[in-house]
């Protein structure tokens, strides 16, 4: 009898026999084929060598910290005197970096975060890469470093290489990214790395919101992921062509308040320098940038100075506080206010030293320190304090070497012999802290953390107490 596939009468009388025979599986019975096999095997590690060598993870060591981490106590008394302390290799730092709990330190490929008060390795991130920068933003520690290998047009000014690669840590841990909160629910995780577009020698702004990067052609914003907000100049792949105001332009210096970026551009179209104002983000999110005011200074060779979310321009209504922009200016020189909208409302003569606003200031930011009442301004001979009201210069420090900082309820600006401590009011002298700097000469950046007086002093960074 016939037997249909799936015809119930096939299970009678047992099963039909396989008509193809039982089907012997292939072994590998000769030398060809184990060779062939083996020869598989070594591609395949080949590759994965190559990958591995060629991966971040490969040239990444990471030392993190399980310690306790807890906040220096201020000093109960301003002290007397302030000595050295320890010191480190810093050359990544334009200014010390200090978080709540610990001091962070940038040299080679390696950011190290330190106790504040000894100077020991509590964590370490290393990079087979060049540190380009290392600031402090949202509570966290953050790294760029350099790249030289991309795929921009030969025309574009950074084909030779960027600082394109940023992290973040937790200033307690080393640990890369913020930890989140108790109550905090992360839709994606963020392992606190980004790639991004910035410059060589870019430094980094934090406004209290947003990380800014300073640039020749290309100025980008960042918020706490890392991830990029606002781009404007020279952007690395054009999709939209009308997306920036202007082409073509260069920076001369920039500067950030609350969620604002100022910059002095030099453009083609225009025969001196102008300052623009724009936000951190665009409308609905775009990366449009979205610009307030832009003017042209009629003067070149300006600097941007400071920016002040707290300004009071009418003086019969305390309550409207709006934006304001200090500028520079040259022969004869002279601090130009701005409001909001781009209007001269105050102009400040001036007493510099020859060559205080020669070029370009470093990184294309000037060095500021900002308090809650006062912007500290060194111009390169002199500390300038500037109202957070209205921008107008309060007093100056002769012979400066750096901006200062705030500390146990006085001000310490650095001068050639040692410390100027100064009310902050009023710029009152209270007195000289000597302090021996080794012959050093140059620029000095401060900060302070807990009883701890930092000095950056080019490539060192020396903690005082």
């Amino acid at each position: 009898m016939t037997h249909d596939i799936g015809d119930e009468d096939a299970l009678d009388g047992g099963v039909e026999p396989d008509r193809y025979g039982p089907v012997e599986r292939s072994r590998f019975r000769r030398k060809r084929d184990v060779a062939f096999a083996a020869l598989i095997a070594v591609a395949a590690l080949v590759v994965g060598v190559l990958v591995w060598q060629s991966s971040d993870i490969r040239e990444t060591t990471s030392q993190t910290y399980s310690g306790v981490a807890t906040e220096p106590a201020l000093p109960e008394t301003f002290p007397p005197s302030l000595g050295e302390a320890w010191r480190a290799r810093s050359p990544a730092t334009p200014v010390p970096v200090t978080t709540k709990t610990t001091l962070v330190t940038g040299d080679g490929g390696d950011v190290v975060g330190r106790d504040p008060l000894t100077g020991d390795v509590r964590w370490k991130y290393s990079r087979d890469l060049p540190l380009c920068t290392v600031s402090s933003a949202w509570t966290m520690a953050v790294a760029v470093y350099a790249k030289s290998s991309n795929l921009l047009p030969s025309d574009d000014p950074r084909k030779s290489g960027g600082c394109s690669e940023v992290t973040s840590f937790d200033p307690n841990t080393g640990k890369r990214g913020k930890p989140p909160e108790p109550d905090e629910n992360r839709n994606k995780p963020f392992a606190g790395q980004r790639d991004s577009d910035a410059e060589l020698d870019t430094r980094l702004l934090f406004d209290g919101s947003y990380v800014t990067t300073t640039g020749s052609r290309l100025i980008t914003t960042w918020r706490s992921d890392l991830v990029q907000t606002m781009e404007y100049g020279k952007v690395p792949a054009v999709v939209n062509p009308d997306k920036q105001p202007r082409t073509g332009c260069g920076y001369g210096s920039v500067a950030v308040v609350q969620a604002r970026i100022a910059v002095v551009e030099r453009c083609p179209q225009d025969a001196t320098d102008r300052l623009t104002v724009y936000r951190a983000t665009g409308n609905d999110d775009s990366e449009k940038p979205e610009v307030e005011s832009s003017v042209v200074l009629g003067r070149q060779g300006a600097r941007v100075v400071a920016m002040s979310n707290e300004c009071r321009i009418d003086a019969e209504d305390d309550n409207d506080v709006q934006l304001c922009t200090a500028v520079v200016l040259p022969d004869p020189a002279r601090l130009v206010v701005f409001d909001e909208e781009g209007e001269r409302v105050a102009t400040h003569p001036l007493s510099l030293a020859p060559g205080d606003l020669d070029g370009d200031p470093a990184g294309h930011t000037v060095a500021t320190t900002r308090t809650p009442g006062a912007v500290y301004w060194f111009t390169g001979s002199r500390t300038i304090a500037l109202s957070m009201t209205d921008l107008s210069p309060l007093w100056t420090v002769e012979n400066a070497i750096g901006p200062g900082t705030a500390f146990a309820g006085r001000m310490l600006v650095p001068v050639t012999d040692g410390l100027a401590v100064l009310a902050p009011a009023d710029g009152k002298p209270v007195g000289t802290i000597p302090v021996d700097r080794g012959g050093y000469t140059g620029p000095v950046t401060m900060s302070t953390l807990g009883p701890m007086v930092y000095e950056q002093r080019g490539e060192t960074l020396v903690a005082l107490r």
